[in-house]
């Protein structure tokens, strides 16, 4: 989709950490000859900067193969048309056609605003992206116009401590107050705590508006079931609607990664809520048919975390439940989280594996469910990698020296003495 080769180069840091050499050669030999950024294509500012520039980062970070570096600053640059607003906050979902440099929005985004989760997610890689050009004009640029979306944030007032999902980039006020902390809103708050362990603890402006939005959540959003799940309930100026999205999921890793830097009144807090939100997506999976969790469930009228919507039963190899399954067995070393792991692995092999690859299916709750005929490029950057992650020794990748983007490519935290 859009710009070619998203699979190939999200697969990048995962055949490599696997050990899979031939077909990182293979991958990397592409990259070199095949991945010309000139040729005309359509991607959002979000897929490039996460998928692309992130897979790129972190294949360069792993192995120091220059050519990873210089395809990424390259597209970091190409990046700075959508930034051209009134506040510089760049457009919503803005599409990029990297050949002539020009940006435009999509038409779904809601009145032409700009997205929570889009503008929100381009801290750890643009301060890469500063850091390995030697500040150059355009990428330190960008670098300051990435830090000006966080002064808009901080000026704008917002309700009951929470963040909308839509935000206009000509006036910088919100658009609708929808929150959301799954689509639209998750990897925002993501990379408020990210940008903060990134830093070595040092950006404590991200770690305080991560404080302060989590603190929001809890006391808005946290909800518990009549049958004792404790699940983060969407926000609509003022009314509560009682589901989580399966992008939701990722949340339980989040605020455990959070929890294990918070003050020692919130630490166990923290900690409680992150595996209480976790084994709630956990049970999404468990109540389904193939065992693989809905995109999106609900707590209402006599359900708990199922889908009772038909356009809500598919799964599409997502990895947000796996994703927080990681970070809870490392920081907890409780082995639910390996077992619950192994279940995604043998259901992923019963339904999904197809001749090809693999694929999503259509409805978790047929024990005979059809397959949509798709991989998402996701599936081998993140599922596969938090699954296998899980399984691996705690210092392969350590939550000490590298932190991962939300489409799970890993970049060093900046210690002094840390060599990739």
């Amino acid at each position: 989709g859009g710009l070619r080769g998203a699979t190939v180069i999200d697969a990048l840091d995962t055949l490599y950490i696997m050990e899979l050499e031939e077909e990182f050669q293979e991958a990397k030999k592409w990259v070199e000859k095949s991945f010309d950024l000139n040729v005309n294509g359509e991607a959002s500012l979000f897929e490039v900067n996460i998928r692309y520039i992130g897979g790129l980062l972190a294949a360069y970070y792993l192995t120091g193969e220059e050519v990873f570096k210089s395809k990424a600053l390259e597209l970091g640059e190409k990046l700075l048309p959508a930034f051209n607003t009134p506040t510089g906050i760049p457009r919503g979902g803005s599409l990029l056609s990297p050949c002539s440099g020009m940006s435009w929005s999509w038409g779904w985004a809601s009145a032409g605003s700009s997205i929570l989760a889009e503008f929100g997610t381009l801290h750890l890689e643009f301060l890469h992206l500063s850091e390995l050009s030697g500040n150059p004009v355009p990428v330190s640029l960008s670098l300051s116009q990435v830090m000006n979306i966080r002064r808009v944030l901080n000026r704008v007032e917002k309700p009951q401590g929470l963040y909308p999902n839509f935000l206009s980039p000509v006036t910088g006020s919100w658009v609708q107050h929808h929150v959301s902390i799954g689509g639209l809103g998750d990897s925002f708050y993501e990379y408020l705590i990210k940008s903060w362990l990134m830093s070595d603890k040092k950006d404590s402006e991200a770690k305080k508006m991560y404080d302060d939005a989590l603190e929001a959540i809890e006391k808005h959003l946290v909800k518990k079931s009549a049958g004792g799940l404790t699940y983060i309930a969407e926000w609509r100026g003022g009314i509560l609607d009682h589901k989580m999205g399966h992008l939701a999921c990722f949340s339980g890793g989040m605020i455990a990664l959070g929890a294990e830097h918070a003050r020692e009144d919130r630490r166990q807090r923290h900690m409680e809520l992150a595996a209480e939100i976790t084994s709630t997506c956990h049970e999404s999976y468990a109540r389904s048919d193939t065992r693989l969790g809905p995109e999106a469930f609900r707590f209402d009228a006599g359900s708990e975390a199922m889908a009772t919507r038909l356009s809500e039963r598919y799964y599409i190899l997502r990895p947000e439940v796996v994703e927080s399954y990681m970070y809870l067995w490392r920081l907890t070393h409780d082995p639910k989280y390996r077992h619950w792991g192994w279940e995604v692995v043998q259901a992923l092999e019963k339904h999904c594996r197809v001749e090809a690859g693999f694929s999503g299916i259509r409805d978790v709750y047929s024990p005979t469910p059809t397959h949509d005929n798709m991989q998402q490029s996701f599936f081998l950057a993140e599922t596969l990698k938090y699954l296998y992650l899980l399984f691996c020794e705690d210092d392969v990748l350590s939550l000490e020296d590298w932190v991962f983007n939300t489409e799970a490519h890993p970049l060093p935290i900046n210690h002094t003495d840390f060599k990739a």
